[in-house]
C-alpha cells in the first residue's frame, strides 16, 4: 500500500472546507461574481467582436445568478434547512445561469448571423460548416494543399480544417439548410448537453456507499457528497466563463470535452466498453481527446478490460479517418498533421503566451527546445502510467487533467481557451469516486486517487 502524503490530506481538507462553506453557496457566489466581472471586462475590452457581444449578455446573466445566490445565503442564515438553499436549488440556479450566459447569447448571435451580421461567430464556426459542405459534396471535409495554395493569401487559413473528420458532422445541418438553428454552435450545444446529461445519469445510477457509520447514514452522506461534487463538475463544464464563452462564440471544444467527461463517468460506473465508445467519439472530433483515450485504455488494462476500451477508443477515430484517407490522403495529411505541427502553408493563429510559445519565439532553436520539453513531459507521464497505472476513474481523470495542463503549457502553438480541458477534468474528478463495500476497498480507492494527485 502506498503511504499517503500528509500535505495531500491537508490540501484536500482545505479544498473541501472551501467547497462546502455555507452548503456550497459561498463558492457558488464567488464563481458567479468573478464570472460577472470577467464578462463585463470582456464586453468592454475584447478585440474580438463575438466575445464583446457575449460579454454584454453574459454579464447580466452572471449578475442575476450572483444576486440569486446572495438571496439564498441570506435565507440560509434564517433557515438552514430551507429547500430554496439546498442542492436541488443550486442545480436550478446552475441551469438558469447556463441558459442566460451561454444558450441565450449563442441563440442571439446565431440569429443575428442568419440575418446578415458577419461579426457574430468565430472562424472555427465557419471552418466546421465549410467542412460539412465539403463532406456532403466531395466525401472529405478537407482541401488538398494545391487547393489551399490556390486560394487568395488572406483566405488560405480558412481553407484548413484542423480537426478530425467527425467534426464535419456538426456542419452538415448548415450545408442542408441556411437558417439560425443550423448554425454549428447550436449543434455543439446540443451535443454538449446530451453528453453531460448522460454523464450525470451514469454517475447518479451508481450507488454511492461508504463503510462509515450506519449503512443508511453512510449511503445518504456519500450520495450527498457525490451529488455536490457532481454539481461542481457540471458548473466547471458549463457556466465557467472559459466554457460559456467558447460555446457561445465558437464551441467546437465543448462536445469533445463533454464526451471525455462522459467516458470518465462510464469508467466510474465500471462500464469500460461504453467508456471506450464515448472517448472514441471525442477522438473522432479532435486530437485533444486522444491522450484521454490512451489513459483510459491503461485504466482498462488494470481491470482486464483494455480490449473493450480500445475497441471504441481506437476503432471509432480510425473508422472516421478511413473515408477521408481513401478519398484524398494528401488533403488529410495537410490538415490533420502538417498544419497543427506548424508545417502548413500558413501559421496557426493559436499563439497565447504560455511557456512553450514564449520559448519557441524568444530563444535560439526555441521551437526545438519547446518540442523537447513537450516530449519530456510526455515521457514522464508514460513512465507514470507504466509504473503506477490508474486503477480508478478518479486517478484517470487527474492524470488526464494534469497531463493536458502540462501539454498546453509547453506546446509551441496553443491558446488560452484550451485550458477548459484540464480545468473541467480536474474539477470532475471528485464526482467519480466509485462505490465501495469494505473498509479495505475504501482505503485502496482513496489511496490511489490521492497518490495520483500528490
Amino acid at each position: 500500500m502506498i503511504v499517503d502524503d500528509p500535505t495531500a490530506h491537508r490540501s484536500r481538507w482545505h479544498w473541501r472546507t472551501v467547497d462546502n462553506a455555507a452548503g456550497g453557496l459561498a463558492l457558488d457566489l464567488g464563481l458567479y461574481a468573478v464570472s460577472a466581472a470577467f464578462a463585463a471586462i470582456t464586453a468592454v475590452t475584447s478585440t474580438l467582436l463575438p466575445h464583446r457581444a457575449w460579454g454584454a449578455v453574459a454579464a447580466v446573466g452572471y449578475l442575476l445568478a450572483t444576486l440569486t445566490v446572495t438571496a439564498q445565503l441570506l435565507l440560509r442564515r434564517r433557515s438552514a434547512t430551507s429547500r430554496l438553499t439546498g442542492l436541488p436549488a443550486r442545480w436550478a440556479v446552475t441551469g438558469l445561469a447556463w441558459a442566460a450566459t451561454t444558450l441565450l447569447p449563442l441563440a442571439w448571435q446565431s440569429i443575428d448571423r442568419a440575418g446578415g451580421r458577419t461579426d457574430r461567430a468565430q472562424e472555427e464556426v465557419l471552418v466546421v460548416e465549410q467542412a460539412g459542405s465539403r463532406l456532403l459534396e466531395h466525401g472529405t471535409p478537407y482541401l488538398g494543399p494545391d487547393a489551399i495554395a490556390a486560394l487568395p493569401p488572406g483566405e488560405q487559413l480558412m481553407g484548413y480544417t484542423p480537426y478530425q473528420p467527425g467534426m464535419a458532422m456538426f456542419g452538415l445541418p448548415r450545408a442542408l439548410l441556411d437558417t439560425w438553428w443550423t448554425d454549428s454552435r447550436v449543434w455543439f450545444a446540443v451535443g454538449t448537453a446530451l453528453a453531460l446529461a448522460l454523464a450525470v445519469a451514469a454517475l447518479r445510477r451508481t450507488p454511492a456507499t461508504t463503510s462509515e457509520a450506519t449503512p443508511g447514514q453512510a449511503t445518504n452522506g456519500a450520495t450527498r457528497r457525490r451529488d455536490a461534487a457532481l454539481l461542481r463538475g457540471v458548473q466547471a463544464a458549463t457556466v465557467l466563463p472559459i466554457c460559456a464563452l467558447t460555446l457561445a462564440t465558437g464551441g467546437d471544444d465543448l462536445p469533445v470535452l463533454a464526451l471525455c467527461l462522459l467516458a470518465l463517468a462510464f469508467a466510474a460506473a465500471d462500464r469500460p466498453g461504453r467508456a471506450g465508445v464515448a472517448v472514441g467519439l471525442a477522438g473522432a472530433l479532435k486530437l485533444f481527446a486522444w491522450p484521454v483515450a490512451l489513459v483510459l485504455i491503461v485504466w482498462g488494462l488494470t481491470r482486464r478490460a483494455g480490449t473493450r476500451v480500445a475497441a471504441g477508443a481506437i476503432g471509432l477515430p480510425v473508422a472516421a479517418l478511413l473515408p477521408a484517407l481513401l478519398v484524398d490522403r494528401d488533403a488529410l495529411t495537410e490538415n490533420v498533421l502538417r498544419f497543427p505541427l506548424g508545417h502548413g502553408l500558413v501559421t496557426s493563429p493559436a499563439q497565447s503566451p504560455f511557456p512553450g510559445y514564449l520559448i519557441a519565439n524568444a530563444l535560439p532553436a526555441g521551437r526545438l527546445i519547446a518540442a523537447g520539453l513537450l516530449v519530456a513531459a510526455g515521457l514522464a507521464i508514460a513512465v507514470r502510467l507504466a509504473r503506477r497505472p490508474p486503477r480508478t476513474a478518479v486517478a484517470t481523470a487527474l492524470i488526464c487533467g494534469y497531463g493536458l495542463l502540462a501539454a498546453i503549457a509547453l506546446m509551441p502553438t496553443t491558446r488560452f481557451g484550451y485550458l477548459l480541458y484540464p480545468l473541467a477534468l480536474l474539477t470532475w474528478a471528485p464526482a467519480l469516486h466509485r462505490p465501495v463495500d469494505t473498509p479495505t476497498a475504501t482505503v485502496a480507492e482513496e489511496t490511489s486517487g490521492r497518490s495520483t494527485s500528490a
